[in-house]
């Protein structure tokens, strides 16, 4: 029989791509979305998965929701990808973001424990947890310093799949994420605010773009490749933390210049500073260092920075 995943949080960026990996393998697999009757199923349906796949609506900070889907799923793999997912947003709504996060991942971890399943549990982490690495690359080892309400929510569910892993012996793990993008990244986020940006100038609909911070530095990979890595972490027999990067660095500002060139335009003349726009609270540098994912599983990034935007302008899915 087909193995069974139940992705929550299937209606977005990764999700999607998730579900869009484990149906090629032969997997039956399970969405969630707070609500299935009025979610956004735009992404399933740009990736042509919409019907292959049923929804469930699940609430991840509700016990009941959470214990009723899984127990009606009877899933081999759980994959945790909801909450909010923005950092800019999570100092508008920390509250919300605390809870949908760290509540939704203890719900999830209590559920799997409860109703004694073999369920392997995959969870979202972030890079962002790590704070500014001051040009030291981070890996599995580096101590935590979150430095957003995204980040210290992220951090709490971080220890909560760790501490279930010890202390109950489940196979529960954490994927520490670094920045990843595509086509179907939403607009709230600066990469895709630049590339929608650029394509308006190009067609004459805009005359400027504004942002706030260029002189930041992440880790960005392609989405596609981050999703298959959190499969292959399920695989392995013991369950341990990996960090998904591609290992390379590079500013906001090297990206914005990519994504004028791949428009054919001089970005000294479409682009404008705003202090405005600067969040309370941002890391200068954040770099990854990926090494043991690709030791032990074999995994790594390929797309480089410049595939990436090139991909995201053109619209490339995959």
């Amino acid at each position: 029989m087909a193995r069974t995943a139940l992705i929550v949080g299937v209606t977005g960026q990764d999700g999607a791509y998730l579900a869009h990996h484990l149906l090629a393998l032969g997997y039956r697999v399970v969405g969630t979305s707070r609500d299935a009757q009025t979610s956004n199923s735009s992404r399933l349906v740009r990736l042509g998965i919409q019907d292959s796949i049923s929804v469930a609506s699940l609430a991840p900070n509700d016990f009941r929701s959470v214990l009723k889907v899984v127990s009606d799923v009877a899933p081999d793999e759980v994959y945790n990808l909801a909450g909010q997912t923005s950092v800019g947003l999570s100092f508008e709504q920390p509250v919300e973001c605390m809870e949908s996060i760290a509540g939704g991942t203890l719900n999830l971890l209590e559920v799997i424990r409860y109703l004694q399943i073999p369920a392997r549990l995959f969870s979202a982490g972030s890079s962002e947890c790590f704070g500014d690495t001051r040009e030291e690359p981070a890996n599995e080892t580096t101590a935590l310093h979150p430095q957003s309400p995204y980040a210290v929510a992220k951090a709490t569910a971080y220890w909560q799949v760790a501490n279930y892993r010890k202390a109950y012996g489940m196979h529960a793990c954490t994927g520490i994420l670094a920045n990843h993008e595509s086509p179907l990244r939403p607009t709230r986020f600066v990469t895709q605010k630049i590339i929608q940006g650029v394509r308006k100038i190009k067609a004459g609909e805009a005359e400027k773009i504004t942002l706030g911070n260029l002189e930041i530095w992440r880790d960005w990979g392609w989405a596609p490749e981050y999703t298959q890595a959190m499969h292959l972490m399920l695989q392995s027999d013991q369950p341990d933390d990996f960090l998904i990067a591609s290992g390379r660095t590079t500013s906001l500002r090297d990206f914005v210049e990519r994504a004028f060139v791949a428009a054919g335009l001089r970005s000294a003349d479409h682009l404008e500073l705003d202090t405005a726009m600067l969040r309370p609270n941002d890391l200068d540098y954040s770099a990854m260092n990926p090494s043991k994912i690709e030791l032990q599983l074999g995994w790594k990034a390929h797309t480089t920075i410049d595939q990436i935007v090139d991909k995201m302008y053109a619209g490339e899915l995959f």
